[in-house]
């Protein structure tokens, strides 16, 4: 057989697909002493060993298979598949909401590049078109891709560059933004977002994807509709994040900016409102709000943008027995701000406070949250909190973590003088500290206890 036939195999791999005369792209039956697999051999990845042959089999997902493990194979058919996907003139409907997706490099629709298995983006409003034909019922759709990174690329300078983009099309008079955005740190962009872009008169929506397009079980397409639908239609004008609700595709949430936490790995439900309930919940037919207090959409295009950060600012999740150099570290190396995840209501260990005098002394600006993310810093009550309160660290009341991080670099990017910071970060902006949390705005349920199993049941099936 012609080398052409094995894309990428080689060495140990490459011998068994010509010992069985099985070509990449043809369909077969693989006998192993695991089981036994039917479907279509892919080819390689560039990165991939050469001692498995990859194959897709009729459920849609790819399972590796040792070559160890085989003990025969067999060709049934053969068809070279074309994983392009289809682009189409993206349609104009008089009376559809314009609406402008910003692309920073989320797989939000994509094909998968089995010669370096990469996940490939489709962006252009074509090819959005070919993948997600639903769109055109939705909005008049334009794209741009502002960068290309992966989310844990995404920093203070794409923050900034974001601000100013979505400014400018809000001041063009765009009806509403959504921004395709990698689900790892989604949640540190959308709360950038709103302390940078103010008083939007549009919804400004982040959406990604957990599973890529070419997977059965993707969540990308409806994802994608639910965070376009919000857009153009939608009356909450803030930055929100749009993903599944359940882990069915019933429903999406919507999650304000500074209240969503990404909070599992890889299920599609993975964006969490924590300390709060969430903003609504979206359908393909409308936007069902569950909270009241929100702002609204408005009718002008005035908005107000704030693209400020400093980077030298620094997050610390507290562990047992840390040591003061982790502290001394940041300050020797120029930091300004130094947001803490302590214990329980507020509380690192003794060993650390010299080492945060010092770094209170020298004005950096230092804030506790707490590792529970849900519930309050209280450090009136504990001897601990009271101490470090003297040192001069500043409770950072109910933030969580990384959304006090973003703050306090956006702060500090405006301000050095130690009054400001400490009334800009105690300063509520949509809901980022809050007067209380709600009895529905934690519930984390333990499985295995009979009345929990007993709720699960009404909508597991």
């Amino acid at each position: 057989m012609a080398e052409d036939y094995f894309q990428g195999y080689k060495n140990t791999a490459l011998k068994v697909l010509k010992k069985y005369n099985v070509r990449v792209w043809g369909q077969c039956q693989i006998q192993t002493s695991r089981g036994n697999f039917t479907g279509t051999v892919l080819p390689r990845a560039e990165n991939d060993d050469d001692t498995h042959i990859v194959l897709k089999i009729e459920t849609g997902y790819n399972v590796g298979i040792d070559v160890g493990t085989i003990i025969s194979m067999k060709e049934t058919g053969y068809k070279k598949a074309n994983y392009k996907i289809p682009e189409k003139e993206f349609p104009y409907t008089e009376g559809l909401p314009r609406v402008k997706l910003i692309g920073t490099g989320g797989t939000i629709a994509s094909r998968l590049d089995y010669r370096t298995g990469a996940v490939i983006p489709a962006f252009s409003p074509g090819e959005l078109y070919g993948a997600v034909p639903e769109l055109a019922d939705i909005c008049n759709l334009t794209t741009e891709k502002v960068f290309a990174v992966f989310s844990e690329n995404m920093g203070p300078g794409q923050y900034k560059k974001l601000a100013v983009a979505i400014g400018k099309e809000i001041e063009n008079g765009i009806q509403g933004i959504v921004i395709g955005h990698g689900t790892d740190t989604l949640h540190h962009t959308a709360a950038a977002l709103t302390y940078m872009i103010q008083d939007s008169p549009v919804p400004i929506v982040l959406v990604g994807s957990q599973r890529s397009s070419d997977r059965p079980s993707s969540d990308a397409a409806l994802n994608l509709m639910h965070a376009c639908y919000t857009a153009g239609y939608g009356d909450i004008a803030e930055v929100m994040v749009c993903m599944f609700g359940p882990t069915s595709d019933d429903y999406a949430l919507l999650h304000r900016g500074t209240r969503v936490r990404k909070m599992h790995s890889s299920y599609r439900s993975t964006f969490r409102t924590l300390g709060d309930t969430p903003l609504a919940r979206v359908t393909r037919q409308g936007v069902i709000p569950i909270k009241t207090d929100y702002n609204s959409r408005r009718k002008d295009n005035k908005v107000k943008i704030f693209p400020y950060f400093e980077e030298k600012v620094a997050m610390v999740y507290y562990y047992p027995n840390m040591l003061p150099d982790m502290i001394d570290s940041l300050v020797d190396n120029g930091y300004k701000g130094i947001i803490i995840a302590g214990t329980g209501l507020g509380h690192v260990n003794k060993p650390l406070y010299p080492a945060l005098e010092r770094a209170c002394k020298k004005g950096v600006a230092v804030y506790m949250t707490v590792q529970t993310l849900w519930g309050y810093v209280h450090m009136f009550v504990y001897e601990t909190g009271r101490e470090l309160m003297a040192l001069g660290v500043v409770p950072g009341e109910n933030m969580l973590p990384e959304v006090a991080y973003i703050k306090l670099g956006w702060v500090l990017g405006q301000t050095s003088d130690p009054d400001e910071i400490k009334r800009m970060m105690l300063t509520p902006m949509n809901d980022d500290i809050t007067p209380r949390e709600p009895y529905n705005g934690y519930l984390v349920y333990q499985g295995g206890l009979p009345e929990v199993e007993e709720f699960i049941k009404k909508f597991r099936k």
